[in-house]
């Protein structure tokens, strides 16, 4: 099994190689971008040379505290800096398509926060704008890169679990939503913000849904106005199905966050060890059971890297990737433009209470 996981621990494996790198600025200077942008690209060597915020005080704290040059006193400056090759776009999902758009026309290569638009029409839009433009676009669905989902990921490339019948993930937390003020008037949640991610992932293992379902509530108090809970059911036009089921209002003190996909030669089993003990999480656990390798009944993989912040190396070093080589990010705003349409399709779903159809 160590031989066979080598090839497993290569493809999860998170640098970028000194000669793709490019220097990059950030619009954005809240906790995501200080807990998990900024380390990962310390980490990863990438050069940061600048950074602006509507908070331009808190702005200069984050440049003060990561050795940050610069700080733009607003978003025409930083575009404008000809030392600039990539924007790294870390602000809400409201915010964002007028910022794209303008990086877009000074020729800037774009990583964008998920979700990079609210709506499948508009994200299409701004994919294809940079696409036309002949500029990099990558949209920072950084679970992809997640060393327990990547490495479960390799494995059913490799055949290992056979073709896919069911995939679910399942957390129950007690999510701290005050501390995001953007996140208190939005209709749109829970799906839109946190499972986006799931759902996301979902897409990448199995393709696109023949037909989803979904349900969401929330609970008597809570500070957001959108939803807390969710489950979201998937049909796939083979047979196979999918669940995601996420419940914020975890009042037990006993947070969970699993994954499980079964197929027709094994399963792999893991949690998700960043939801835990938010923010500071923990590495993921994995294992596999297949009849293909085959394993003595369950074998556990030494998962090594963490959610936040290592998989954030993963989205911007395809950027960088794409830039030097022309390879496809694994994370392309073409792609998740499909993403978003799923999401959306999934509010479709909850708000008229029905199965709809799903044609990405």
């Amino acid at each position: 099994m160590i031989d066979l996981f080598q090839d497993v621990s290569e493809h999860c494996r998170l640098q970028i190689a000194p000669e793709h790198q490019r220097p990059v600025a950030i619009v954005g200077a809240g906790g995501i971008v200080e807990g998990a942008h900024l380390p990962a690209y310390a980490r990863a060597g990438v050069t940061v040379v600048g950074i602006t915020d509507l908070d331009l005080e808190r702005a200069r704290r984050v440049a003060q505290a990561f050795g940050i040059p610069r700080v733009y006193e607003t978003v025409d400056e930083l575009l404008a800096d000809p030392a600039v090759d990539v924007v790294d776009i870390a602000v809400p999902v409201a915010a964002q398509p007028p910022i794209f758009r303008a990086a877009v026309a000074a020729g800037k290569h774009i990583l964008a926060q998920k979700p990079f638009a609210t709506d499948p029409e508009t994200a299409s839009e701004l994919a294809h704008l940079a696409a036309d433009a002949g500029l990099v676009a990558v949209v920072n669905q950084q679970m992809r890169y997640d060393e327990g989902i990547a490495a479960a990921h390799r494995m059913v490339e490799l055949g290992w679990i056979g073709d896919i019948t069911s995939f679910s993930i399942t957390v129950n937390l007690a999510t701290p939503w005050e501390l995001w003020e953007w996140a208190q008037p939005m209709e749109r949640l829970e799906i839109m913000v946190h499972s986006i991610h799931y759902h996301d992932v979902v897409r990448w293992f199995m393709g696109e849904p023949s037909s989803v379902y979904a349900v969401g509530g929330r609970t008597p108090g809570q500070y957001p106005v959108g939803e807390t809970r969710t489950v979201s059911t998937y049909r796939f036009a083979s047979g196979a199905s999918a669940l995601v089921h996420a419940n914020h209002v975890n009042r037990g003190g006993d947070n969970t966050a699993e994954f499980r996909m079964d197929g027709v030669e094994g399963a792999i089993r893991g949690t998700i060890g960043l939801l835990y003990d938010y923010p500071d999480g923990r590495p993921d656990t994995l294992e596999i059971m297949s009849r293909t390798i085959p394993t003595d009944g369950w074998v556990p993989y030494p998962v090594t890297q963490r959610w936040i912040p290592d998989a954030f190396i993963g989205t911007i070093g395809s950027v960088c990737d794409a830039i030097a080589t022309g390879s496809t990010p694994r994370t392309s705003a073409i792609d998740n433009v499909k993403t978003v349409a799923l999401v959306d399709a999934l509010y479709t779903s909850m708000n008229e209470n029905r199965v709809v159809d799903f044609t990405a």
